[in-house]
């Protein structure tokens, strides 16, 4: 995740665009490193042909992550190189198994693919769905430990190695270093209590208010709870009245589907449409969103569209 700052003028536009450039580049550097040193076959392109063996077979050892993606697909940009980071970290503890949806049209068909990103774990054979759209990498940690606690209970515990799965005793298994503070968030993400996890976040922003990862784990939480009773069918339809709250419904089930520029042209149509308290509403949630979506393509025109919009 970047900086969230909120762009004053129009006149930024090619500063907005640079800083998008050299994100990218930097997450594409991180990527790179972290595949060098990835032990063989961690990552691998599944075809119907080698679904069988790469997927089912190797789940009776180690956990398998399926990630459904297309090359038309945005979010599936943001969300892949994250997940190839994630499983070269973890050294072989889970294996990533990529799949082209337009390629691999059985498989897709098989896993009852409705959008992409999709991302499902498969353990022992069987298939557990894990989330949809582009996630930001501080919640996808905390799904992938827990798919090693539920993988270790059920007696997978092996790790890749040279290609070949090894047992191993979970108890010896080092965890990937990360910031201790982030642990109490990510418990009580996991617990579903979001007030808990957002008071963690907080007390992380009040050490290091310019912490990223802080800023982005709080704005998920709170579109989490946002959003966690809604039926995103009968919100998007209940938008069409024009209502800022419902259009900020809407554009909150949208975000959380990985439609990061359609959320986007909502609110900044709502921005235009509104005024006063109303409009500063409409203008922060944009921030929030603007943090959670990162690198993703959609967010530099959308900072110029907002600032435009403003001024």
């Amino acid at each position: 995740m970047r900086h969230n700052g909120w762009v004053s003028t129009p006149n930024f536009s090619g500063a907005v665009d640079l800083g998008a450039l050299a994100a990218q580049k930097d997450q594409q550097r991180k990527t790179q490193a972290a595949l060098a040193g990835a032990p063989d076959g961690v990552i691998v392109d599944v075809t119907t042909a080698t679904f069988q063996a790469e997927v089912l077979d190797r789940s009776m050892t180690v956990p398998v992550v399926v990630d459904l993606w297309a090359t038309w697909c945005g979010p599936c940009k943001q969300l892949s190189p994250i997940l190839e980071k994630l499983a070269a970290e973890y050294a072989g503890r889970w294996v990533l198994a990529k799949i082209d949806v337009d390629a691999e049209q059985q498989i897709a068909a098989a896993f009852q693919v409705q959008s992409i990103p999709s991302v499902y774990a498969v353990i022992g054979g069987q298939v557990v769905p894990l989330f949809q759209g582009a996630m930001p990498e501080q919640q996808i940690r905390p799904a992938l430990d827990k798919l090693l606690e539920v993988a270790a209970s059920q007696g997978i515990t092996g790790t890749l190695v040279d290609g070949e799965t090894v047992d191993t005793d979970p108890e010896q298994v080092e965890e990937p270093a990360g910031d201790p503070r982030f642990e109490a968030a990510f418990e009580a993400i996991d617990a579903g209590d979001w007030e808990a996890a957002r008071q963690a976040y907080k007390r992380i922003l009040d050490e290091t208010p310019a912490d990223s990862d802080a800023a982005a784990g709080l704005a998920m939480v709170d579109l989490y709870q946002r959003t966690e009773s809604l039926d995103p069918t009968a919100v998007l339809a209940a938008a069409a009245s024009g209502d800022v709250a419902a259009q900020l419904q809407a554009a909150d089930v949208e975000a959380m589907g990985g439609q990061w520029a359609a959320s986007f042209d909502r609110l900044i149509a709502l921005v235009r449409a509104t005024s006063g308290d109303e409009r500063e509403q409409v203008r922060s949630r944009l921030l929030d969103l603007f943090v959670l979506a990162g690198d993703d393509p959609a967010v530099a025109p959308a900072r110029i569209a907002l600032a435009n919009a403003l001024f």
